[in-house]
């Protein structure tokens, strides 16, 4: 299983602030993202977005970085400052 975590608007935009989800068949963040796409339409417009921040186990992570059980996913949108 991966651990999935959804941080600030996206949290709120999608009700959900953590799932788990199954590792098989899953090898990238990209394939992971395509995955929870197929709930529905919010999910898609939400995790589609190509300003999208990942994190895989508390490090920036890029859709081309690789996911395995075990791992925990954080998606965020992208910080801004003043």
């Amino acid at each position: 299983m991966i651990r999935v975590l959804f941080f600030a608007g996206l949290r709120e935009k999608l009700d959900c602030a953590a799932l788990e989800v199954d590792s098989g068949g899953l090898e990238t963040l990209a394939d992971l993202r395509e995955k929870l796409s197929e709930r529905g339409d919010p999910w898609r417009r939400a995790l589609m977005d190509a300003s999208l921040q990942m994190a895989l186990n508390q490090h920036l992570a890029t859709a081309a970085s690789p996911v395995a059980a075990g791992d925990e996913v954080a998606f965020f949108p992208p910080v801004t400052g003043g």
